[in-house]
This record gives C-alpha cells, structure tokens and sequence, in this order.
C-alpha cells in the first residue's frame, strides 16, 4: 500500500500507464505522486520510471511469493514499455539524436515479451496489432528476434514451461529423444549373473569358477565387497592350462582395473558418455565402493529401442 500511495502506477496491471507512454502523455506517469509537481522537466519523468520499474520488480517478486498472481503478459509489457521509454528519452534528453519514444516503447514491448515467453511471433503480433499497424513490423522482428536467442541462451525455457521441465512433467520435441534416455534407470539395466573373485584365491581356484561361468569378465571383491578391479578371460587364457601355475599364483596378481566405473545414482547420460569415451560394452557398478553389478551397453541400447517403439505406437 506505501508503495502505490508513493508510485500509483504500481497499482494493476499497467496498461493505463502504457497507454500514456504510447501516446506521449508522459506527465500522467507521475499524476497523483510527489513528482508530479517536477513532471514539467522530462528529467523527473525518467527518473520516476526508473525509480517505478525497479520497484515493480520487487512488488511482484514479493506478490509471487506471498502466493498472489502476477501474471505474465501485463508485466512484461509494463516492464518493456518503461525500459524503451526510458532509454529513448534519456537519449533524446543528452541531444545524442532525436528518437521516436512511442516506437521505442512498442518494440521494447515486443522484446520483453519475447525474451520471457519464449515466443518471438507472439510478442511481434501482439505488439504490432496494439500499435494498430505494421509501420514497425521490421524492427520488431529484429528485436524480438534477438531478445529471444539471448534469453534462451541464459535460459532455454519460458516462464511457463521451466517448472515443468524440472518436474520431468514436459520436455520440448526436440528433447523426447533424449527423455527417453532420462527415464531409464541404471538400477533396471543391472546385471547380477557375474561370477566374483576373492583376491586371495589361486588361479587353480578361479579356473574353477571360470568353468561354471558364461560370463567373460570376472569382478574381484573383498569380504566386504568392495570394488577391487576385474578379470578378463582373454587375460588367463595363456596361462590356464600351466598347472604349475595354479598354486602358486593368485587372483590379485591378475586383477586390472576396468576403463571406467559406474555410480549407481548416475545419470544415463552421464553413463552412455562413459560407454562412449572408453569405447567399452560392460561397465560396473558400484555404490559406495561396493560392488552391485555389470551395466552392458547393448542392453541400454535395447532399452532404448523398446521405449523408442512403445512411443512410437502410443502416437
């Protein structure tokens, strides 16, 4: 309430006060505050604009947090409206060059507008049927177009989307692809059918477990089960017929470590990356150091391609 008893354009929605603006009445921006008596110099004018536009966006940050509905489009136009005419005629003012504020007002308009919606079309149409004509079709689709690219490269979503994204609720069509990937989870792709090794056993013991496993690769756990490395059968083939061989040397003399290893809560983008960048089919698995598992990359691929189907079929 102090705040519109000091700065009545705060109160509503605005478009009383771009109306004013686009019209060149810019002594009704200061009508019923202290400035009003000041608004004779278009110095006060401006300074009251700043002054109102950066308290604008406090008020409604606190209006939002406080539950109330700021909406979106009001604002933007108030917030761009403010912003073209305070740049349009502090240069006017300096005698750098004569602009025409009211077109500054409208395609500020259009290049908020866009940049927070995220819809460069909307805020040129919108814009330009306000104005009622297209004299300013040009300029503002160079504004909103640039607006847009420099605010979906700080951040790729509107104001409308961005909480969804983050829900996992929505994703844009040129990322479904990827959410498929997003909503595996490593957890499902586990494969537990992995003969483990003792460090302490001998080979003569491992060959052992060799001949009862269809596996290739064989991970070495302490007591404990964490994590040491692993064993690849094309690593003992040479030796595995040297009986001599079989007592006297161990497991943790064969052991190596694997080209990556897999935490348990990473994302799969993160492990197909891994997959990728060590060109390797089986990864392991572990979760605090101790072992869980074998991720294979034909199986995330078959996953995929499951998911990618069943999609497809739901369209």
């Amino acid at each position: 309430g102090a705040l519109i008893f000091l700065m009545p354009p705060l109160f509503g929605e605005g478009y009383e006060t771009v109306n004013q603006l686009l019209s060149g009445d810019y002594r009704a921006v200061t009508e019923h505050s202290f400035f009003y008596a000041l608004s004779d110099n278009l110095w006060w004018i401006i300074a009251f604009t700043l002054l109102v536009i950066l308290t604008k966006a406090m008020a409604t940050s606190i209006t939002l947090a406080l539950g109330g509905n700021g909406g979106v489009f009001a604002p933007s136009m108030f917030t761009g409206a403010t912003l073209g005419f305070i740049f349009a005629a502090t240069i006017n003012q300096l005698g750098l060059v004569e602009l025409p504020i009211a077109d500054f007002v409208a395609v500020a308009m259009a290049g908020i507008l866009s940049g927070v919606i995220k819809s460069p079309l909307t805020g040129i149409f919108l814009i330009a049927e306000i104005t009622g004509g297209y004299a300013l079709f040009v300029p503002l689709m160079i504004v909103s177009a640039l607006s847009y690219f420099v605010s979906f490269y700080f951040e790729p979503h509107s104001i409308f989307t961005k909480e969804l994204y983050q829900k996992g609720l929505w994703v844009p069509s040129h990322e479904k692809d990827l959410q498929l990937l997003k909503n595996m989870r490593l957890e499902e792709l586990l494969e537990r059918n992995f003969s483990v090794v003792m460090p302490e056993q001998t080979l003569g013991q491992f060959i052992e477990i060799i001949a009862q496993s269809r596996r290739n690769v064989f991970p070495v756990t302490d007591d404990h089960r964490r994590f040491l490395g692993i064993i690849l059968l094309d690593d003992v083939r040479e030796i595995m017929f040297k009986p001599e061989l079989y007592e006297t040397t161990l497991v943790r003399d064969l052991l190596q470590q694997p080209p990556a290893i897999l935490q348990y809560d990473d994302r799969m983008e993160d492990v197909m990356e891994k997959f990728e960048q060590h060109q390797a089919w089986n990864l392991p698995v572990v979760r605090d150091e101790k072992y869980l598992g074998f991720v294979s990359k034909s199986s995330i691929l078959s996953r995929y391609r499951k998911l990618l189907q069943e999609r497809s079929e739901s369209v």
